[in-house]
């Protein structure tokens, strides 16, 4: 299976579809449970260009629909695979409520900032959402550390371009198209890029439970991922799937960053070697070199990161 689109609800579709244990990586954006009459209210655009038919789960329910289609996700993720929701604030609870009712274990709680918030005069502006991160207990879980930026990468400000990327405040703006037809709620490619290197790799297979506007299935696809997603409406469905099936696999793809290999990360170490560190930055400090140029030397010399040659030193006194 290379590509799996079905006019359905999740939970039947993937009863229907997915075997135990076969996808490698949810990602996916459910009904927010605002009511989708109202959903115009959060965003500044012209609504003549939003595909109609956006199919909205009432409140009362929401904490039945969320338990019900989180135990499906438990179901077919295989050991190891992952799970990332992307929610608002309105049905939090209900999400983490259905989460913590299975086995899947939380990794992150990301924070997902954004541009164009909801603007009010008598409370503060929503501008975020929520990023929750879990997988599946019981396997090797994909995460490419380097993916997107090699761990002696510097970022304009100085620091490490790895470190800020990887912290879990992400501030990425929305896709701005006007006058372009577009779904209710559609999630920009630059987040699903970054979820997308990190958590999976080339040939896996990754699934969309609210397929809606088919974001998610355009960058698996433009990344040469297997995809499979379920939309129950069919306005949405017989709008979107056409393109995504026109979508080249591979597309999206980019020359990834050269790894940087520290050699002796995660090593004890010796009596010896610890003896010849200490000698090494004493007689650096004496002949008057920065403690920045020291540790970036004793980095090299040890084949260590930086932070570890810092830590040891602090231990050596």
């Amino acid at each position: 299976m290379d590509a799996l689109f079905v006019n359905a609800d999740c939970v039947q579709g993937a009863l229907e579809h997915l075997a135990d244990a076969s996808v490698d990586l949810i990602v996916t954006d459910p009904p927010y449970g605002i009511q989708g009459d109202r959903l115009h209210r959060h965003y500044n655009r012209d609504e003549r260009f939003v595909i109609d038919g956006y199919v909205e789960v009432e409140q009362h329910a929401y904490a039945a629909f969320s338990r019900a289609w989180i135990a499906q996700a438990e179901r077919v993720l295989r050991p190891g695979g992952q799970l990332y929701v992307i929610s608002g604030y309105t049905n939090l609870y209900d999400i983490l409520d259905a989460l913590r009712g299975t086995k899947l274990r939380e990794i992150n709680h990301v924070i997902w900032k954004y541009n164009f918030g909801v603007y009010t005069s008598r409370k503060y502006v929503s501008s975020h959402y929520h990023i929750l991160y879990y997988a599946k207990p019981g396997g090797r879980r994909t995460f490419n550390l380097q993916a997107r930026f090699p761990l002696d990468e510097s970022n304009p400000e100085g620091g490490s371009a790895n470190y800020r990327d990887r912290e879990d405040v992400w501030i990425i703006n929305r896709e701005y198209k006007p006058r372009r037809t577009k779904n209710k709620n559609e999630l920009p490619k630059a987040l699903l890029q970054k979820i997308l290197a990190y958590s999976s790799n080339e040939g896996d297979l990754v699934c969309d439970f609210f397929l809606g506007g088919g974001s998610t299935a355009a960058v698996a696809i433009g990344m040469n991922r297997r995809f499979a997603g379920f939309e129950i409406s069919a306005r949405t469905f017989a709008i979107r799937v056409p393109h995504l099936r026109k979508i080249v696999p591979g597309s999206l793809l980019e020359t990834p960053p050269h790894p940087h290999v520290v050699r002796n990360r995660g090593k004890l170490w010796t009596p010896a070697e610890s003896e010849r560190l200490h000698m090494r930055f004493r007689d650096m400090h004496a002949a008057g070199a920065t403690r920045s140029s020291i540790i970036a030397q004793l980095s090299s010399e040890f084949a260590r990161g930086r932070w570890a040659i810092r830590k040891r030193l602090q231990q050596l006194g």
